[in-house]
């Protein structure tokens, strides 16, 4: 048995109901707990009964946990958010004691294959992480850290226990939406976890988090209705930055990057996400609605600037070709959910 976790409000919901049917897909035998920011995300969850989901609600973490209930007011929603994902791991640990090795995913990943290797990997070692594995030409990002908190493993065990702790408690500490000396939000703290703790094993499969910002370390091509990274399979990829423009516009976020998604990408990666959510929609489009993105409320950014960053964003975007255009087979369906997506991303 495996046993992931992430955590979601109700627009960030689809993109974890597209993780889980990869995870059904590719992991039969795991337990995905899900801790909802808010009520409308815990809500559905609840109502679809799936059977490998466990649904946690804000208020039970808070229940346990006075320190981080006192921060809440000292956070912006999406720090608050950061702060709360390694209470989350702490909380499950101490709640289900059957939990031998818990790993955090966030919410937009999706699987390509099975996870077995990954896990491979880390038999021997209490803790595991992923370095983004940026290109020369993107070194200045490095000031977020070096590794990505898109996958974190601990095991139930001293050197995992010490470590999570550790990492708990430094996101109360401080917990913020910027580059602060060596600290930004949750992400730059994993850099001492080599340092400090024991027994921490840094992925190398190719892979594992193939992503926006490192596809140009690597050859990406397709055989036998797979996808393969410098010859090993594609295991997850990480939808950072991903949005929808219109029901058949998507900002792949590869030009924040500099970089361009190539055919095999496009047709092979996005496509088969993209068709995923569509289907997801038709359960959870009710329940979306546009708002205002938290990260775009903490900075500051008010209705026009957006306005102006998204046509920008766009015009660049089609010049760039980062931008893709997928429109919805015959049998999908468009709801609101794919509108409101675009405001559901960072």
């Amino acid at each position: 048995m495996y046993y992931f976790c992430t955590y979601l409000d109700h627009r960030y919901l689809p993109r974890a109901l597209a993780l889980y049917q990869s995870l059904v897909r590719h992991c039969a035998d795991f337990r995905l707990f899900v801790l909802c920011m808010d009520e409308d995300a815990y809500g559905t969850l609840q109502s679809l009964k799936l059977p490998q989901i466990v649904a946690c609600s804000l208020a039970e973490l808070e229940e346990s946990n006075q320190e981080l209930r006192d921060v809440r007011s000292t956070r912006s929603t999406v720090e608050y958010y950061y702060t709360c994902g390694p209470a989350f791991l702490l909380f499950l640990l101490r709640g289900y004691p059957e939990i031998n090795l818990l790993t955090y995913l966030d919410s937009d990943l999706y699987f390509f294959s099975q996870p077995k290797p990954l896990f491979n990997e880390l038999n021997g070692y209490s803790i595991g992480i992923i370095e983004h594995r940026l290109p020369n030409r993107l070194s200045k990002l490095k000031r977020f850290g070096t590794y990505n908190v898109g996958w974190v493993s601990f095991r139930r065990d001293e050197s995992g226990l010490q470590c999570l702790r550790w990492w708990a408690n430094r996101c109360i500490e401080w917990c913020y939406d910027r580059v602060e000396g060596e600290k930004f939000a949750d992400q730059k703290y994993l850099d001492e976890f080599p340092r400090r703790f024991e027994l921490v094993r840094a992925i190398r499969h190719k892979g594992a988090n193939v992503a926006p910002w490192n596809v140009g370390n690597v050859r990406i091509t397709s055989r036998n209705n797979s996808v393969w990274v410098d010859g090993q399979p594609l295991i997850f990829f990480h939808f950072q930055g991903f949005k929808v423009i219109t029901p058949w516009l998507f900002d792949t976020n590869f030009g924040s990057y500099r970089s361009c998604p190539s055919s095999v990408v496009r047709q092979k990666i996005f496509d088969p996400y993209i068709q995923e959510l569509r289907l997801i929609s038709r359960e959870v489009g009710p329940v979306m609605s546009l708002r205002n993105t938290d990260r775009n409320r903490s900075r500051g950014f008010g209705i026009l600037t957006r306005a102006a960053r998204m046509f920008v964003q766009v015009s660049i975007g089609l010049v760039w070709g980062s931008y893709m255009v997928n429109f919805p087979k015959a049998s999908s369906t468009i709801s609101q959910f794919e509108y409101a997506e675009k405001e559901a991303s960072e």
